[in-house]
C-alpha cells in the first residue's frame, strides 16, 4: 500500500522560488532540487514536491493536481481560484503599484482617467479601477511592463514593486499601490483526514520557523542591584531565566526578544547596566 503523500506546489524560478526551498529545508524537510527537476519527493517526512510556474499554481491546486503550494497574493488575486489562504510566509513582499513617467504631474487617482495602462494584472486592475469609477485603457503584456511609457505603448504602468529601482531606472516614479502582497501557503478545500494531518504537521513546522525568524535569544550578565530594570526590559516568552553566577553580585539572564525590537532593547539594556550581551539566532521556536 503506498504511503499519503502531501503535494506542494513551489515556484520553479523567480522570486518566490528560493525562499520558498529554504523554508521547506529549515522545517527539517530533505528532498533534492537540481537544476531543471519538476518534482521531487522528501526522503524523510510525507512530502511531494512540485515545480512550476508561479501563475500556474493556483490553477494546479484547484484541479486537485497539488494540494497545497506556495504562492504570491497577487498570483491568487489576479487567477481567483478555488483555494484557501492558509498562513502569510513573511517572505516575498512586494506590492503592486501604479508608475507613471517622472515627468507626469500626478495629483490624485483620477488622473489615470482615460489614460492607458500596461500590466501583467489586468484582472486586479480593472477591479481597482471599476471601484473608483475611473475609465482606463488596458493592455496586457508579460514581461517588461515599465518600458511601456517609452516606446509609447501605454501612459502608465502596473507592476510588481519591491524597491522602486526597476522603475527609477526605466525613469518612472510610483504614485499609487493597487495591492500588498507576500508568499502565502495555500491549499485546495475539503483534503481527506490523512492529507489534513499532514498540513497540519508542515504547518507546526513553518510557524516554528517563522516565529524563530521574528526573534533572537539574548544571554547577558546583569548586575544583582539591576535585575528588576533588567528584567522589566526583557519579557521574553513568558519571563527571562535567571542563573547566579560565581561572582555572587552578578546573575545572568536569558530571554528572547522580538527581531524588530533589537536594537532599542539592547540599547537600553546597556544603558541600565547590562553587559556582555550575546545574541544568537534562533533556527526553531515552538510556542
Amino acid at each position: 500500500m503506498t504511503a499519503t503523500k502531501l503535494k506542494i506546489a513551489l515556484q520553479k524560478s523567480g522570486r518566490l522560488s528560493e525562499d520558498s526551498l529554504r523554508l521547506l529545508k529549515n522545517c527539517g524537510i530533505n528532498f533534492s532540487n537540481g537544476l531543471g527537476k519538476l518534482r521531487s519527493a522528501a526522503n524523510n517526512f510525507p512530502l511531494e514536491i512540485f515545480f512550476l510556474r508561479d501563475d500556474d499554481i493556483p490553477q494546479y491546486i484547484e484541479d486537485g493536481v497539488a494540494d497545497v503550494g506556495i504562492v504570491g497574493e497577487n498570483i491568487l488575486a489576479e487567477e481567483k481560484r478555488r483555494v484557501e489562504t492558509i498562513e502569510k510566509l513573511g517572505f516575498g513582499k512586494c506590492r503592486l503599484a501604479l508608475a507613471v513617467p517622472k515627468a507626469f504631474d500626478f495629483q490624485s487617482i483620477k488622473d489615470f482617467d482615460g489614460k492607458r495602462i500596461a500590466t501583467s494584472y489586468p484582472n486586479i486592475l480593472r477591479e481597482f479601477f471599476s471601484e473608483k469609477n475611473i475609465e482606463t485603457e488596458i493592455h496586457t503584456i508579460s514581461g517588461s511592463v515599465e518600458i511601456a511609457p517609452g516606446i509609447g505603448l501605454a501612459d502608465a504602468v502596473c507592476d510588481l514593486v519591491s524597491s522602486g529601482s526597476t522603475l527609477f531606472t526605466n525613469g518612472l516614479k510610483e504614485v499609487a499601490t493597487v495591492l500588498p502582497s507576500e508568499a502565502v501557503l495555500v491549499s485546495r478545500p475539503n483534503l481527506n483526514s490523512d492529507l489534513q494531518k499532514i498540513l497540519e504537521k508542515l504547518l507546526f513546522r513553518i510557524k516554528a520557523v517563522n516565529s524563530a525568524n521574528q526573534s533572537k535569544y539574548i544571554l547577558l550578565n546583569a548586575p544583582n542591584e539591576k535585575l528588576a530594570e533588567i528584567i522589566a526590559l526583557l519579557p521574553g516568552i513568558k519571563s527571562p531565566t535567571i542563573m547566579p553566577l560565581a561572582d555572587e553580585n552578578w546573575s545572568s539572564v536569558h530571554s528572547v526578544i522580538k527581531e524588530m525590537d533589537f536594537w532599542d532593547v539592547v540599547e537600553n539594556l546597556r544603558d541600565v547596566g547590562a553587559e556582555g550581551i550575546l545574541v544568537l539566532s534562533i533556527d526553531q521556536m515552538i510556542s
